[in-house]
């Protein structure tokens, strides 16, 4: 943004946009908004705001694509207002070219205003605080941010680590390889190796990567340090050109995050080698986006004789979370993304759309002496029966997250309808009228042998209905009387002994 509009031709009122995924967040969908904020008619600051808007024209948030002319209406750096007037034009343009343009044009203006409140509250801060400029507390943060990840680098053990996952991909397996290095002052990754870019809209920008490399790093070595480019600087990594944790333009990258959240995963993969005590195992990892589209266009041939409203959904959901060295992984909670469901009355109340289930998926967790975290279950049916199309980007279907120190694997996903027959894990298809769509997440692996896991605590997930009981003899060698109660002695007998009770 700096270097297409110096700060010095920057003036009060003024907002900068663009969506371009090379420049910020990695596909169309998420929205970059800069507001700089004067104090004494100075510059002092600049603040910036990534969100996802519902549609962005184009294919849509969908893997299908060839290339990213297809996904949508792409906003290079550009003024969204000036001196506080709009631009107009551009408002039109957006307007034109999205399927919900009362919803993206709002969260537009929402992602400026938040960026105002931002900017008052700094300038409130400043004035409490009798400062006219940012440069001193900055560079106070960032250095002593800086060195003090250099001191966690410091405490582990030196060596180049490796690691590598395969997953489901588009229409192919895809590698991810890592080479983790820890040095004196850096560590740096490494991905040689991991798996050329897809013909198809899966692909990785290098600034995500980056991102999702950072924060794998960051949450297991150096969690409590702030974030900012001093703690940042010391975790640097490398991605083959043309690969697909490095594509450049114009590769398709729309569903991005199928393969950038599961990088956290890679890089952990690595430090369970370094660290004292282990990390958490694998989890479901990529978001379980349920991107829904329905309307006469895209339904033009179900044989459904009554209305087909137009609508555009995108609910956010997850699976289960690995298994932690010293706590059971988090059920249906999203993780390397911090993203949380919109409740279903919402969608229900703005979208013709009914929520037949959404429950915890039964022994989807690895099990573990730390069990991994539960999937779940969602099942979707259309107002009346209307058909509907999904732009299913689904992931840990073919390659179930592994559990880590003697836990099993995480259950691996399933996309179907309700009818029985299975659907493709990635890509648009159609959900026939009086039919529903049904997704089966997959659950984290577990951490450490199940038979260490205290049998009361495997009775307790039995009655909560996340364990079967059949899974609480065979995994867990628990033993359960006709109450629920834990048999002791046929316990002792199956895991072998009074101490493992």
């Amino acid at each position: 943004f700096i270097n297409k509009y110096p700060v010095d031709t920057m003036e009060p009122g003024d907002v900068f946009i663009t969506n371009d995924p090379w420049q910020t967040s990695g596909h169309l969908h998420d929205i970059t908004v800069v507001t700089p904020t004067f104090y004494r008619e100075q510059p002092v600051g600049l603040f910036a705001n990534t969100c996802h808007v519902v549609d962005i024209g184009g294919r849509g948030f969908s893997p299908d694509a060839r290339q990213v002319y297809e996904e949508g209406i792409n906003i290079p750096i550009m003024p969204l207002f000036r001196r506080g007037e709009v631009n107009e034009t551009l408002m039109e343009i957006v307007r034109t070219n999205v399927r919900e343009p009362q919803q993206v044009v709002g969260d537009i203006f929402s992602f400026a205003a938040a960026n105002d409140t931002g900017s008052k509250r700094l300038i409130a801060m400043m004035d409490e605080f009798g400062i006219d400029g940012l440069d001193d507390l900055a560079e106070f943060i960032i250095e002593n941010s800086r060195v003090a990840t250099i001191e966690r680098i410091r405490a582990l053990k030196p060596g180049t680590y490796h690691n590598e996952l395969t997953m489901d991909g588009y229409d192919q397996p895809v590698t991810l390889r890592a080479a983790l290095t820890v040095g004196a002052d850096r560590i740096h990754v490494d991905y040689t190796g991991t798996s050329p870019a897809s013909s198809h809209g899966i692909n990785v920008v290098l600034n995500y990567t980056k991102a999702y490399t950072c924060f794998g790093v960051k949450c297991a070595v150096a969690p409590d340090i702030p974030n900012n480019y001093g703690s940042l600087l010391p975790i640097t990594f490398s991605a083959p050109d043309g690969s697909i944790l490095n594509a450049p333009r114009p590769y398709a990258v729309a569903a991005r995050h199928i393969i950038g959240h599961l990088l956290p995963d890679t890089v952990l993969g690595c430090l369970h080698q370094v660290l004292p005590g282990g990390v958490q195992a694998e989890g479901s990892a990529s978001l379980w986006n349920i991107q829904l589209r329905g309307g006469p266009s895209v339904s033009p041939n179900s044989g459904f004789t009554e209305p087909i409203p137009e609508f555009e959904l995108l609910h956010f959901n997850s699976g289960g979370s690995g298994a932690r060295p010293a706590k059971d992984g988090m059920s249906a909670t999203a993780f390397p993304s911090g993203v949380r469901g919109m409740p279903v009355e919402a969608s229900e109340a703005i979208t013709p759309v009914i929520f037949w289930r959404k429950e915890f998926r039964e022994d989807s967790g690895g099990a573990g002496q730390h069990r991994g975290g539960m999937g779940q279950v969602i099942e979707i049916g259309g107002d009346a029966g209307i058909p509907f199309d999904v732009l299913a980007m689904f992931e840990r279907v073919n390659n179930r997250p592994r559990g880590r120190d003697g836990g099993t694997d995480g259950a691996a996903g399933r996309v179907s309808l309700a009818s029985g027959a299975t659907l493709r894990a990635k890509g648009q298809q159609a959900i026939p009228p009086h039919d529903r769509l049904r997704l089966e997440m997959a659950g984290g692996g577990g951490w450490g042998d199940p038979f260490e896991r205290p049998a009361e605590r495997v009775a307790e997930d039995v009655r909560n209905g996340v364990v079967t009981i059949e899974t609480a003899r065979e995994r867990y060698g628990v033993v359960l009387d006709d109450d629920g109660r834990v048999d002791k002695a046929g316990t002792e007998a199956l895991r072998g002994g009074a101490n493992r009770v």
